[in-house]
C-alpha cells in the first residue's frame, strides 16, 4: 500500500480547524464528478443536493458567522447515498463522496478530530480501487507498485500536497477561493473522470 510520509498526515492535523476542513472541502470538490458519474449513468442519486450542502461548508468558511443548520444538511446528505443493495464501482466512489462531505459536515457539528486523515485517506483509497480495477488481475507486489507508479495516484499525491500548501496560509477569501478552484479541477475527478 502507499502511504504518504507520516510528515503529511502531521502538518494535516496540526492545522487549524478552518484550514482542515478547507483542506476537506476542496478534496470532496473533486470527488463530486464521481458522483455526478454514477447519478448521470443510473438515474439514482441527488448531486444537486451534495453541491448545495458542500456550497453552504464554503460558504461558512468565508463567513464564519453564517447561520447555517448543518444538522439539516446532514440528514438532507444521508438521503443522497446510493441505494445500500447496490455494490458496483460507481455506488461505491458516489459513496466516497458523500461520505467525505459527510465527515466535513461532523467537524462544523462539533469534534471529529480524524476527519481529515478519513477524507484524505478516502481520496486515495478511490484512486487505489480505480488501478486495480483497470490493470485486471496481477499479483499484489506487482499491483502495488502500479499503484504507487501510477499517474493518477501521482496526480492524487501532488493535488493533496498542493491543497495542503494553499490552506496552510493564513485563511482568507482569497485563498479559499483558490482552494475550491483546486479542488474543482476543471471538472475532472481523482480518477480522471469528468462529464464530458
Amino acid at each position: 500500500m502507499v502511504s504518504k510520509p507520516q510528515g503529511f498526515y502531521q502538518r494535516l492535523q496540526e492545522l487549524p480547524l478552518p484550514a482542515q476542513q478547507a483542506f476537506m472541502a476542496a478534496l470532496c470538490e473533486r470527488l463530486l464528478p464521481n458522483y455526478a458519474l454514477y447519478e448521470q449513468t443510473t438515474g439514482q442519486g441527488d448531486g444537486h443536493t451534495l453541491q448545495t450542502v458542500l456550497s453552504l461548508v464554503w460558504e461558512r468558511l468565508n463567513v464564519p458567522n453564517a447561520s447555517i443548520d448543518f444538522a439539516r444538511q446532514a440528514e438532507k446528505l444521508a438521503e443522497c447515498e446510493p441505494p445500500e443493495g447496490d455494490d458496483s464501482f460507481g455506488a461505491r466512489r458516489a459513496l466516497d463522496a458523500v461520505v467525505s462531505v459527510s465527515a466535513l459536515l461532523d467537524t462544523l457539528q462539533g469534534e471529529s478530530p480524524e476527519a481529515v486523515l478519513d477524507v484524505s485517506r478516502t481520496s486515495r483509497a478511490g484512486v487505489r480501487a480505480f488501478i486495480e480495477l483497470t490493470e485486471g488481475e496481477v499479483d499484489a507486489q506487482a499491483l502495488a507498485l502500479i499503484i504507487r507508479d501510477h499517474p493518477l495516484m501521482a496526480d492524487e499525491n501532488d493535488f493533496q500536497d498542493a491543497v495542503l500548501e494553499v490552506v496552510s496560509e493564513p485563511l482568507d477569501k482569497a485563498v479559499l477561493k483558490e482552494a475550491r478552484e483546486l479542488g474543482r479541477n476543471g471538472g475532472i475527478s481523482n480518477l480522471g473522470l469528468s462529464l464530458d
